[in-house]
């Protein structure tokens, strides 16, 4: 270790001082605090601006400061003065900069010109916005358009992503990755099979209502800590909170609220769970049928007794499938296979089951802890299993609650981004536009990555992220991605996706959502989707870092523009860069069901939601029903060498001094990790049985035998609370151990939440 890391034991809640000073740091390293003051003073209330980081609910009644610690530090990080001009390219070749950290790429500040990569300098150089537009249509139109792939990042809001859907497919293809296929398509496919939706069922007033929650791989402290509030009300009324996840995340266990005089001065803090249990990595399903099982054995003995059923029939009758067929599986499911591969004891599963049966109404909430697997599309629709034998969907104060990550994730599919032709509105894009839209299934993900590798994919646009660090099999997707003819990035800052260009090159930074966007109609305002479907505008209040920044909606446009077969077919790109309201009339138009009346209901407080049938208990699935369904397998993880005696199962986490694969600094106060993100997670027990040592510095190797050999060295061996088996390590830095082809069956979201690993101590 350096004299800078070190390691020790958190013992705080999460918020409390430690939040207040982690967001004063940020505040004075990033000099952002004199134009982040009054963004943050209306983050996320009705008229002001929806925060860039994650997606959690905005109420109608805001907080004194409606903003959470990593909330504010992506404000700080987008309004920094910092900037990155023609003279840091000029001092910078690309290969001096893929030597630096995520973090230091991103810390340099914000771009502010469009810039070309000059391939004899090994630099990025200026270049005019329109030079720059119309080399980009003249390569574009040059390719074919199956070759070309168009990414969109979570943050993009409504307007823009909207029109890029639309440039997409005039251009001719549906390859439309998006942010989602990383992590919650699982939930867009379990979901629609299970009750009929994409989405979940539960509004912010459901957390009011309900009288019991259950969290599934969730880390509510680093990755939505808004959601604290709610979930602190939850517990000083007495309801319980039960937790499933591997690792004691402090965030469950404890929270002190910042915004509370009272709370900052007294020593204690707020209980929140009220169980935890550590279910193994993939042990999901069996949990959740333990728990199933074990209310279906209450159910029995109240029928023998003649009491009240626990099970709620009179729902099950009328609204599910498949429940004979579920029932005789929990009776065959044999309690020492749950055990073993939850992780859990039974009497801890039944302990939960007690609660369960008691609950009213119910709440189901989970992330990308059950998402991210091999098994993750059987594992959200164990979780609903569970809900559905209470009638736990369509209640007040109960259904399933995915928490999604990034501020616009969501809503960017709602708006037609997606490779999936069956879930875009293609006959009524012909009938609006005059076009006939491709119907071909385009790359998502997993697919777009295979194509690079190939040679079959030749263009590359993204629309914000830092793809080649978010996606899987990051050495071998970084190896092809400098034979791309073309790469155009949408940017606000640098990041390592930026500094391996194709053949042609181009970096167009953007405005961020919380600068004023000028147009000819006056100041414009955007719009997003949070994770409860409710639909909010955003209007910016800082001035911009620089004069020369385009945005998003007219870099789209822009470039959609300077495609000879796209510019021919009329859409009203220069009206629609004028006034974003007109944009918002275009997708009125296009779903009308979904966005009636959407600008009058811009600045609705507290938002307004999409229509959700499941909500109402109306079910769009085949049977017309709610589904039960019964899984393949009682572990989510690779079956392939799943529980021999050398393998660990790695889960990536989050620190939470980060938001996805943007690194605000090298500390994880909640974990007591300070200085140092190279780390390795592991049981006391695993540590002596593979004869290892705190602090020792080993390799992680994928466990699989398909050729290729992936590792990621130098990782401090640090002992920590997490089953035996098991261990953890931070994303993005273990993207390289993911194979393309691990990924969850059904969605092909990478299954970074189960990697088999092996262990070596260097040197050894």
């Amino acid at each position: 270790m350096t004299s800078d890391e070190r390691i020790d034991k958190y013992e705080g809640p999460a918020g409390g001082w430690g939040s207040v000073k982690s967001l004063a740091s940020i505040m004075v390293r990033t000099q952002a605090l004199p134009r982040a003051a009054a963004t943050l003073a209306q983050q996320n209330k009705t008229g002001g601006v929806a925060c860039v980081s994650c997606a959690w609910a905005k109420p109608a009644h805001s907080h004194i400061a409606e903003f959470c610690e990593n909330g504010a530090k992506a404000t700080a990080w987008e309004l920094t003065p910092k900037r990155v001009d023609a003279d840091f390219f000029a001092q910078h070749t690309l290969t001096q900069l893929r030597t630096w950290s995520d973090h230091d790429l991103e810390f340099r500040g914000r771009l502010t010109e469009p810039l070309r990569f000059d391939a004899a300098q090994d630099r990025y150089v200026p270049v005019t916005w329109a030079d720059a537009f119309a080399d980009i249509g003249k390569q574009l139109a040059a390719l074919e358009p199956a070759s070309t792939v168009f990414y969109a990042s979570g943050r993009a809001s409504l307007e823009t992503s909207y029109m890029y859907q639309l440039l997409a497919r005039m251009y001719g293809n549906n390859n439309l990755p998006d942010s989602s296929n990383m992590c919650h398509e699982t939930t867009s496919v379990a979901l629609p099979e299970s009750i009929g939706v994409p989405v979940g069922t539960v509004h912010l007033s459901d957390f009011d209502a309900t009288d019991c929650v259950f969290f599934f791989g969730q880390n509510v402290g680093s990755n939505s800590p808004r959601m604290l509030h709610d979930l602190q009300a939850i517990s000083k009324r007495g309801a319980p909170i039960i937790s499933f996840n591997p690792l004691r995340e402090r965030g469950l266990e404890a929270f002190k609220n910042p915004q509370s005089p009272l709370e900052m001065l007294h020593p204690g803090s707020t209980r929140i769970s009220s169980q935890y249990h550590q279910v193994k990595i993939g042990g999901d399903i069996a949990a959740i049928t333990g728990i199933c099982k074990a209310v279906l054995a209450l159910d029995e003995a109240a029928q023998a007794a003649g009491g009240k059923r626990v099970i709620d029939v009179d729902f099950i009758g009328t609204h599910t499938h498949g429940f004979e067929d579920f029932v005789a599986f929990l009776r065959e499911s044999d309690w020492d296979a749950l055990c073993h591969h939850a992780g859990l004891s039974r009497e801890a599963m039944e302990a939960a089951a007690v609660v369960y049966a008691q609950a009213r109404a119910v709440i189901g909430v989970y992330g990308m802890g059950l998402t991210q697997h091999r098994g993750g599309v059987q594992s959200v629709q164990m979780l609903v299993n569970l809900l559905l034998m209470r009638g736990n969907i369509g209640r007040s104060g109960a259904g399933v609650c995915p928490v999604r990550g990034h501020s616009n994730v969501q809503g960017q599919r709602t708006v037609g981004i997606t490779e999936k032709p069956e879930l875009a509105p293609l006959d009524r894009l012909a009938e609006l536009y005059g076009f006939e839209p491709p119907r071909d299934k385009g790359l998502n993900t997993v697919a777009a990555c295979q194509g690079v590798i190939k040679g079959e994919v030749r263009a590359f646009v993204g629309l914000g992220g830092n793809f080649l660090r978010a996606a899987p099999d990051t050495n071998a997707l970084e190896a092809a991605w400098p034979s791309l003819d073309v790469t155009v990035h949408i940017a606000t800052k640098l990041n390592r996706s930026h500094l391996l260009p194709g053949k042609t090159g181009y970096v167009l930074p953007c405005l961020g959502r919380m600068e004023i966007d000028r147009q000819a109609s006056g100041e414009q305002a955007v719009s997003v989707e949070d994770s409860t479907t409710f639909i909010h505008g955003s209007r910016a209040r800082a001035e911009p870092v620089a004069p020369t920044l385009l945005s998003e909606p007219a870099i789209v446009a822009g470039i959609a523009m300077a495609i000879p077969s796209v510019a021919e077919k009329g859409v009203p790109w220069r009206d629609w860069v004028g006034n974003y309201a007109k944009v918002r009339d275009a997708i009125e138009r296009t779903w009308p069901d979904v966005f009636p009346n959407f600008n009058a209901r811009l600045w609705q407080s507290g938002g307004f939601p999409r229509p959700n049938p499941a909500r109402e208990r109306k079910w769009n699935t085949k049977t017309e029903r709610a589904n039960f369904h019964v899984p393949r397998d009682l572990s989510a993880t690779l079956v392939v060498n799943r529980d021999a005696a050398d393998v660990l199962q790695l889960t990536t986490i989050r620190s939470n001094d980060q938001f996805n694969t943007t690194i605000y600094g090298d500390d994880d106060r909640f974990r007591g990790i300070h200085g140092t993100r190279k780390v390795v997670l592991m049981n006391l027990a695993d540590i002596a049985r593979f004869g290892l040592r705190d602090g020792q510095h080993v390799s992680l190797h994928t466990a699989v035998d398909d050729g290729v050999a992936r590792s990621v060295a130098d990782m401090r061996v640090t002992a920590y609370d997490i089953p035996a088996g098991c261990c953890a390590a931070y994303y993005p830095e273990c993207n390289p151990l993911v194979p393309l082809w691990h990924h969850a069956i059904g969605s092909d979201v990478p299954a970074a939440k189960s990697i088999p690993v092996r262990i070596s101590a260097i040197g050894a």
